[in-house]
């Protein structure tokens, strides 16, 4: 499940994605905030995080803003979702970059609850680590409609 966080982040990329391909300038917070509808003091801290990754670029000043230096393309959700959130593995014992042992086991080669979720992990990985910015923005009404949906359970 990815965390309101993340949505905010998502909303505001799609944005400056939004931006990079038409005049190409940089964006106010309080613009990115108005056409993301998202909570400008939240927007800063989730913006500076994704500019000390070198996603974004940023001005001072009063001509200053955020402005995309990557493709949409080459921003894949997966390396957002890490950044944003942290490790989105089920359990540590399948995380690539926070790997931790489980406390409660003694064998990962025959903990079936590790090979079940390793299974659907691994699907998942497929599927999230093949989207990348480009095609929310693509997709966007679609996108925004799931980012703004309701929880299901």
């Amino acid at each position: 499940m990815i965390t309101q966080k993340m949505k905010y982040a998502l909303k505001a990329l799609m944005v400056l994605a939004d931006e990079r391909a038409g005049e190409g300038k940089s964006l106010r917070i309080e613009e990115i905030a108005s056409r993301s509808g998202t909570p400008k003091r939240f927007l800063e801290h989730i913006l500076l995080e994704v500019r000390n990754a070198g996603i974004l670029a940023s001005t001072r000043g009063r001509m200053g803003g955020y402005a995309m230096i990557k493709e949409p393309e080459t921003v894949s959700v997966s390396e957002l979702l890490r950044l944003i959130d942290g490790p989105i593995a089920p359990l540590p014992c399948l995380s690539r970059g926070s790997y931790q042992r489980c406390e409660d086991c003694s064998d990962e080669e025959s903990c079936r609850i590790r090979k079940v979720f390793a299974e659907l992990f691994w699907s998942y990985l497929v599927l999230i680590e093949s989207l990348t910015l480009a095609d929310l923005v693509r997709s966007a009404p679609v996108a925004a409609q799931v980012l703004d949906a309701p929880a299901l359970g």
